[in-house]
This record gives C-alpha cells, sequence and structure tokens, in this order.
C-alpha cells in the first residue's frame, strides 16, 4: 500500500484499547493478538479514534512534538501502514 497523508485510518470494530502508564496494549479479538504501542503510538491512536484523517494527525503531532516534518510523517506512516497490516485499522 502507498500510505500518505491524504488517507484515513479508523480503528477496527473489533479492536480493544487499554491505557496503561502513558502507553497502550490493544488487543484484536478476531486472531487474539496483543499488540503495545508507545506513547506516541498511543497518542496516534486516540487521534485516529477521533477523527480518522492523517492529515490531522498529523498537524496535531506537529504542534505537540518537536520534529522535522520529514520524520514525522515517514514515522506515522510507517505505524498506520503497521496497524493496517496487523488489522488493526482500516485505511482508505
Amino acid at each position: 500500500m502507498n500510505l500518505t497523508l491524504s488517507h484515513q485510518a479508523r480503528p477496527s470494530d473489533d479492536v480493544l484499547f487499554q491505557e496503561v502508564g502513558g502507553e497502550a496494549v490493544l488487543l484484536k479479538l478476531a486472531s487474539e493478538n496483543y499488540f503495545g504501542l508507545d506513547a506516541v503510538g498511543t497518542r496516534i491512536w486516540i487521534l485516529l479514534n477521533e477523527d480518522p484523517g492523517l492529515k490531522r494527525a498529523f498537524d496535531i503531532l506537529s504542534d505537540e512534538y518537536e520534529v522535522e516534518t520529514e520524520v514525522l510523517e515517514r514515522d506515522l506512516l510507517s505505524l498506520v501502514e503497521r496497524m493496517a497490516d496487523a488489522g488493526l485499522v482500516v485505511v482508505r
């Protein structure tokens, strides 16, 4: 998949989310697999739950973190792609 900031990523309906100490644990019910997210990954998950637009998440994250825009875009798209591959989000 050639993911860009113009895509949307909606969390899958069959994923349970639990925040623990600023990090998150996700459980994919269909496969019973657990996934862990660090603090930034957790923030991305929360943003995607509010609004699936990757551009919106990118804009908010660029305001919240001191990071080069190219690095943020690469890391955001990489994480969303990995989450899509694991069935945690649905991309459109």
